[in-house]
């Protein structure tokens, strides 16, 4: 392909390879690789091979270009938080702004290059699992648009807390099943999708969501989100004349979080933060920071850190975020955290929907409450680096799909209206105050390996 006009990279751009690919075990460090039931290998080889191919073919990264450029929107622009910068204090905020994105988050990057290869692998149908609808509705909306079937696991918990997601799946034409095993939230959707894929391989593809589960799923979905950080690097660099001090990303499995760090590793200046669900606080118990509060163990086919007990059953997570109720997360991110390459922070649920309000009051921006996480980190680090500083957030999505929840937080509703205006301003206002600090940084070695880990359970 030509060089865009603009000189920004194109999405098969990301698709080559690197220094910090997996071994091929599936090994980032000490962390991946396969561990589930034997009948599936042999659907990852197929994957895995489909993958290899499709990465170096011509025709298959001109059509994933020429998608992403006239179907999806990119490249995503990156916009100047100026507002919100002098509301802060302290370093220039910028934001990538991947929820303008077609389907409103970055999750569109990673469906469209799947659904093209399932399509060329030829299978008929997809299934997927979601936590807030993201991954859902970009899954259905590339199945519609290539002609596959679909269908998508869902907890039962989030189908209520999303239901705006849920309808949209539904119109799309996708079939949307809600799970209510376990604690019936992300982790159970994983589990109900892995089992239908092992009864129905040969017609169907996994579109999995997140850089985590098996070889060769994390090093796919990384690249296929990879591009957030080429486009950012450069946009960057154009609009300060230098690259940033800091990049900030929310963490649950972690995809929109490694696409955007990954142009900045060999870059050992910039700091690298993952904003993780603290939920309650890790130390009530009740959160989702997998890599601040967990161990290392094994969950839905790859070793990981996870949150499990002391017997090494997985525990339950919690986070005012679907998207981020998950209790593991990708490999890569264990491995950065493991090597002190990248620093992982948790967010509280009140200090989110403070980053929520003060977005939407200074910018016009209403974030994902995901992405609010990453608000509240970058709040945090634009104070600790100061004036003459820059700090790059991903806004991974937009929030439409969580105004039930803050119109519950704040008591937005038609009776209150009034008093939860003053909430939400006041939230806005505390946000400005007293977002995090910025606690010290957590790295694997602070926490003792688990015995074991617990497999997919099938």
């Amino acid at each position: 392909m030509p060089p865009r006009a603009d000189g920004l990279p194109r999405h098969s751009d990301a698709l080559a390879g690197t220094d910090h690919d997996p071994d091929e075990r599936g090994y980032f460090g000490d962390f991946g690789g396969r561990w589930l039931p034997e009948a599936l290998v042999g659907a990852l080889d197929e994957v895995a091979e489909a993958y290899r191919k499709a990465r170096i073919d011509p025709e298959f990264l001109a059509e994933l270009d020429r998608l992403a450029e006239t179907y999806a929107g990119r490249p995503s622009p990156l916009s100047d938080a100026a507002r919100l910068t002098a509301e802060v204090g302290g370093a220039r905020i910028l934001l990538k702004r991947e929820d303008l994105n077609h389907t409103g988050s970055h999750k569109i990057n990673n469906v469209l290059g799947q659904a093209l290869l399932a399509q060329r692998m030829g299978k008929t149908k997809v299934i997927a699992e979601t936590g807030a609808g993201q991954h859902g509705v970009a899954t259905a909306t590339a199945a519609a648009l290539l002609g596959l079937q679909c269908t998508v696991y869902m907890g039962r918990v989030d189908t209520e807390r999303q239901a705006l997601n849920v309808a949209r799946m539904r119109l799309l034409g996708a079939e949307v099943v809600p799970v209510d095993n376990g604690s019936a939230t992300l982790k159970d959707a994983i589990n109900e999708a892995f089992r239908d894929w092992v009864t129905n391989v040969d017609h169907t593809f996994y579109l999995f969501g997140t850089v985590g589960g098996p070889h060769p799923f994390p090093v796919i979905v990384r690249d296929f989100q990879r591009i957030i950080g080429l486009e950012a690097r450069v946009q960057v660099q154009r609009l300060t004349g230098r690259l940033p001090d800091a990049v900030a990303a929310c963490v649950g499995g972690g995809s929109n979080a490694i696409g955007i760090f990954h142009a900045f590793l060999d870059d050992p200046d910039v700091r690298l933060v993952g904003l993780e669900a603290g939920g309650d606080g890790v130390e009530t118990g009740r959160h989702a920071s997998t890599i601040s509060g967990g161990t290392v163990g094994v969950l839905h086919g790859a070793r990981s850190f996870l949150l499990q007990n002391e017997d090494g059953q997985v525990a339950e997570s919690h986070s005012i975020s679907a998207g981020l109720d998950y209790p593991g997360v990708g490999p890569e991110h264990s491995h950065l955290a493991d090597i002190s390459r990248a620093e992982y922070r948790p967010i509280t649920d009140t200090q989110a929907m403070d980053a929520f309000a003060l977005l939407s009051r200074t910018e016009g921006i209403i974030p994902a409450i995901e992405s609010a996480h990453a608000v509240a980190g970058g709040v945090a680090l634009a104070r600790e680096i100061g004036p003459g500083g820059i700090v790059l957030i991903n806004v991974s999505g937009r929030g439409d799909k969580d105004m039930e929840t803050a119109l519950r937080w704040f008591g937005l509703g038609d009776d209150t209206a009034v008093d939860g205006t003053e909430r939400a301003t006041e939230a806005a206002e505390k946000g400005a105050v007293n977002a995090p600090d910025g606690p010290p940084a957590v790295r694997p070695s602070d926490f003792p390996a688990a015995p074991s880990g617990q497999d997919i359970q099938l």
